[in-house]
């Protein structure tokens, strides 16, 4: 059973998972019975292609990376009776993922498209276009859960579909996975942590005696901060992270702009090291509570005891504490983040949707 993959956005993200998957291609078919192909890749920037019988991967990476249209890579005789491109995204997305599905194909949707802080949009009618079609959803995007988890998540029960998002939330490091798959019966009261790999570099350079300006554009080179730099200095992505755990961990219903948000652009590198000489160290913390019956989420910087978790974090590490009725706090820590560990959360969720319908 072949698992057709139509991209939505074909970034750094979207290219190191596409790369991913074929240098474990043995691995994951011999594993976990996993075979795909790539049947569609929608970009703004280069194009768009289809070809129902598989596109070539390694010329659509060198396409993309040469900065050329994927046009000659565009096969549309492969779907019979649908030759034109469609003029919009959606278009594309139900036009390919219903071709697939009305042939007893699998079609996955992966959507990697850069965030919109303001409304989550277009990516959240991606994944209600690619739900409605019939295809899986594996998404890198926090928009879709930050600004509209509920109604997704009901419609993909309604379409027995999976809409899975574990790379929204600190790369990899399986978060969703951990509290849905292990933790049975257990409530969620709230969690605080590191949850932006950026600002925590930045911090980290601080400390050190280094330039923010300078530490950010270590960053930017990495290909680790978002596509406009303020939603990380501002606290933005840190907001619609919190937004989407509230959402996701707590059955919660917020939104970014709901979230109480400071973030790192006013602090000194003076503020840093007089924190750390008095055996503290600021980090920006995402946390959530239940209090009066709502639940409030936050973000913003705060001076932590050495003795925290928190503080120990260095770099680009991040670190999740979940408070729960049954369990009490538990903690998960990433000491390496970075473009493969959340091109692994998109592999993981692929190989979550490869077990679902081999019912394992």
């Amino acid at each position: 059973m072949h698992l057709d993959l139509i991209f939505v956005g074909f970034g750094k993200v979207g290219r190191r998972f596409a790369r991913m998957l074929r240098e474990q291609e043995a691995r994951l078919t011999a594993d976990h019975g996993l075979e795909w192909r790539v049947v569609g890749i929608r970009t703004r920037r280069h194009g768009t292609a289809r070809n129902t019988a598989g596109l070539d991967v390694a010329r659509a990476l060198d396409t993309v990376e040469g900065d050329l249209t994927l046009a000659a890579l565009d096969e549309p005789t492969s779907l019979a009776g649908s030759p034109n491109m469609p003029s919009s995204a959606v278009g594309f997305i139900e036009q390919l993922a219903r071709a697939r599905a009305d042939r007893g194909h699998v079609p996955v949707v992966v959507e990697t498209t850069v965030l919109d802080i303001r409304s989550g949009q277009p990516a959240i009618d991606h994944v209600k276009a690619a739900l409605r079609s019939g295809a899986h959803v594996l998404s890198a995007n926090k928009g879709p859960a930050a600004f509209a988890y509920r109604e997704l998540a009901e419609l993909a029960r309604e379409r027995h579909c999976c809409f899975l998002f574990e790379g929204a939330v600190m790369d990899g490091i399986p978060i969703f996975n951990l509290v849905r798959e292990t933790m049975p019966a257990v409530r969620v009261s709230g969690f605080r942590g590191v949850v932006n790999s950026t600002t925590n570099h930045v911090l980290t350079v601080l400390e050190e005696g280094g330039e923010f300006d300078e530490a950010l554009a270590q960053m930017q080179a990495a290909g680790t901060t978002e596509a406009d730099v303020s939603l990380d200095v501002d606290g933005w992505d840190a907001a619609a992270k919190t937004a989407v755990l509230v959402n996701v961990l707590m059955d919660g219903e917020t939104t970014p702009a709901a979230i109480e948000r400071t973030g790192i652009g006013s602090i000194s590198g003076w503020a840093v090291r007089d924190a750390v000489r008095r055996g503290r160290r600021v980090k920006l913390v995402a946390s959530a509570r239940r209090e009066a019956g709502r639940i409030v989420g936050r973000v913003a910087p705060e001076e932590v005891p050495e003795s925290d978790l928190l503080a120990t974090l260095r770099g680009m590490q991040n670190a999740l504490v979940v408070d729960t009725d049954l369990l009490g706090r538990v903690a998960i820590t990433q000491l390496d983040a970075g473009l493969t560990q959340t091109s692994y959360a998109l592999l993981s969720d692929l190989i979550a949707v490869r077990r679902r319908l081999s019912g394992r």
